[in-house]
Order: C-alpha cells, then structure tokens, then sequence
C-alpha cells in the first residue's frame, strides 16, 4: 500500500485424489464465480458477497476448511469465509495493539499483512509506519491457530527512517525449496527490498545481512510495492503494484509480474525488460467499473493459485472492495481468469 504523500485513502477502515476431493468440497458456485466470460479482457472478480469491504488482502485455507483473511487496517482487521464466497467481518488479529507501534505511528494501525503457515505455526508480518513517511517498521506476530486474538507480538523486523533510502512496509515471506526463508518488502524510494530471514526466529539472519534490491522505478514515479513471491515451473516469480493506490476510483493501481531463476533476482517480465528498470508484465488493470486492483496476494488453493487483492468499486463510490481470482499458468506467465 502507497505510502508517499497523496492525497487521502477513502474512508473504511491456494491432481491427486486428495486434491480433487477437496475441490469437490467447494461449493460450485464458488468455482463457477471464477469462470472468466471473455479470455481477452481482464476478468472481473470472481462473486464474492457479505462484508467485502477490504485492503491489502492475505488469506490461508486452514486444515479445517476455513479461510482465514486478514487486511490494513485498526490491529489487523479479520475476515472469515466457508466457501470462499460468502465472507464475514471478525475481530481485529490484536485484542490490544503492541505498544511500540507508537514509536512508528500515531494512530497506530497496522498495514498490509501477510499470513503463512510454516512448523506447526502461523505467522503473520505486517507493517505499521507514520503515514506519507518511510519511517516505518515491519513486525511479526505468531500464533497456534491463526485465530484473531490468538496472535502473540514478536516485536520489530526490521525498520526505516526517514534517511534511509528504502521503506520497511508490505512484507511478504517466501520459503524456499532449499529451507532458506526470504522477506521481501517495499514501495516508492528505491523500490523493492529483500533480506534473508532465520527460520527459528522469524528474523534477519545474522549471517547474512545484505539488503537486495529486487524492482525499482528509476526515474518518474517510484511508485512500486507490495511485493509477493511465488515459485512454480522453476522460476520464481516476482508480483508488485505500481502506481497510485488508496484514491478511490482516481486509483491507479495495477499488478505487474517478472520472472527470475534465483531468488534474489533479476527478476525480467515477458519481454526481458528488468524489473530494476521499470520492467513487469501486466497482470491485472483497471478494466470497466474495476479500479486500481492491487495490494495483491497469491493462495495456493485446492483448485489453483489465486490471486486475492482490492480495488475500488466504480459502481460504488469508490469502496474498496475484496477481489478474487484463479490464475492460469500454462503460457509460462500468470494469467488471472
């Protein structure tokens, strides 16, 4: 999520058998909603109903079924769903917000989390940061269950000033084939960070404390972030948002993706361009009544990877509004449908 000076945001606040068995669990029409009608534009997100107002999006199917959705905003704002379709409104992931979120920002809240599942334990990183500054911080938080209230702060990630040349928001963990454990993170300033994380901690590797630069914008806007990455086929691939978010339907976000062979990059789009150099292959645009998709996030769910984010409703003031969609692979580069 944007977090250079702009103008204000609008108000709110994942075949074997076993597969295709829990495929056949979901509900039709939460499959069916996600059918695209035409394969050349941009599809529209997939019927999602209930409280859909949202930012920044991470979700996780739990072993019961139940997906769990967290977003910006208050301690960490919750959802919860059965079927992904249908998705309800539930207390904050923190009943009581970590005091040294004060240090960070004044009002405090927290921004674009990303929850994961990794040695019987959920965590979540997230970020908290003055508003318009890049004095900002990326903490953790744990839990058994994944349940809001049941998280434990862990404390600070790592952390920016205002003299440093990067900004510690939108944090985002990949856990590699080899056991290593990655963070990325970032927006605008010199884009796209990444640091090596120690498994056991959930922190920096002290053995390695080199800061990557995965995408930046050179010159223009700076404005790129809220990384994910995913790896399939043997590449890893490198999802961000660029450009303006959080301004109603005046948003001009959209999802772009490049592709490396190392986890620290370079990350290249479809057509080689670097991602150093304002390189990313479209993934999702604006497209009818759909504004400024992004803040995205990417599930691996039983029928596919999908694609999770917001976008401000056109036909509605502007809300911002939970997108969903599956993503097709097969030309090698991800394809929402």
């Amino acid at each position: 999520m944007s977090r250079t000076p702009r103008t204000p945001r609008s108000p709110h606040t994942r075949r074997t058998l076993r597969t295709r068995t829990a495929l056949l669990a979901l509900p039709a029409a939460a499959l069916l909603a996600l059918v695209p009608s035409t394969a050349s534009a941009y599809p529209n997100p997939g019927r999602v109903t209930g409280d859909v107002v949202t930012h920044d999006p991470t979700m996780i199917r739990t072993s019961s079924g139940q997906y769990l959705l967290y977003a910006t905003g208050g301690g960490i704002a919750n959802k919860t769903s059965s079927d992904r379709t249908a998705f309800r409104n539930g207390s904050d992931a923190f009943s009581s917000r970590p005091s040294w979120w004060r240090n960070y920002s004044s009002v405090p809240e927290a921004w674009a989390p990303d929850i994961s599942y990794h040695g019987g334990r959920y965590l979540m990183y997230y970020s908290v940061s003055k508003f318009g500054s890049n004095t900002s911080a990326i903490g953790l938080a744990t839990s058994s269950t994944g349940q809001p209230g049941s998280w434990t702060d862990q404390g600070t990630v790592y952390t920016s000033s205002s003299s440093s040349d990067y900004n510690a928001i939108d944090p985002n963990l990949f856990v590699d084939d080899d056991g290593k454990w990655w963070l990325s993170f970032g927006s605008w300033w010199t884009g796209i960070k990444m640091i090596q994380i120690n498994p056991s901690t959930g922190k920096q590797l002290s053995t390695n404390t080199t800061r990557y630069s995965l995408a930046s914008r050179p010159t223009g806007t700076k404005a790129v972030e809220a990384p994910f990455i995913v790896k399939r086929n043997g590449y890893y691939y490198l999802f961000a948002s660029y450009d303006t978010c959080c301004n109603g339907t005046n948003s001009t976000y959209k999802v772009k993706v490049g592709r490396a062979t190392s986890i620290t990059g370079p990350y290249r789009d479809k057509n080689g361009v670097s991602m150093m150099n304002n390189g990313g292959t479209p993934v999702l645009e604006s497209h009818g009544s759909v504004i400024g998709p992004g803040g995205q996030s990417i599930m691996k769910d039983v029928d596919g990877d999908l694609i999770v984010y917001h976008y401000y409703d056109g036909n509605d003031n502007g809300t911002p509004k939970l997108g969903i969609n599956l993503l097709n692979w097969s030309s090698g580069w991800p394809v929402a449908y």
